[in-house]
């Protein structure tokens, strides 16, 4: 039996310091004192989903009856703006980094947000991490390995 989800913007312990994803990529800088790297004005939004509310979702997916095959999207609606987020990070790390504006990539979305009604009908799932709190989890795992 087949299943799909839709996973968008996970984060969480364990990710790879050089992974590429804006979460662990502002982390690292910041414990290391490097400048915050934001491409355009940082107003371009996204919204992150902490590993263990990905987790969950993805068994609960697992134990629905045949019939409900997805997709499903599993994310966190709940929007944040690059500036907000890299901001965040050098609060939570009490870095001395500063922000560094680069010119936006013609690519680079505006908005990634996902759509998790079905999720929340199905599989009777919504994420429950505040950002902050998956950010301490996950700095704390940044710094360990840093070190």
């Amino acid at each position: 039996m087949i299943k799909v989800v839709r996973i968008f913007n996970t984060y969480g312990p364990r990710m790879h310091p050089n992974d590429g994803r804006v979460v662990s990529n502002f982390i690292v800088q910041a414990l290391r004192g490097q400048e915050i790297t934001i491409y355009g004005k940082g107003t371009q939004t996204r919204s992150f989903c902490y590993v263990d509310d990905l987790v969950e979702a993805i068994v609960r997916m697992m134990e629905t009856p045949s019939e409900a095959t997805g997709p499903i999207n599993i994310g966190n609606p709940r929007e944040f703006t690059m500036l907000e987020l890299a901001e965040l990070v050098i609060e939570m790390t009490a870095t001395k980094s500063k922000i560094r504006f680069e010119p936006l990539p013609s690519d680079d979305p505006r908005q990634r947000q996902p759509d998790i009604s079905k999720a929340k009908a199905v599989l009777a799932w919504q994420p429950k991490t505040e950002l902050r709190d998956g950010l301490v989890k996950t700095i704390a795992y940044f710094d360990k390995i840093l070190r």
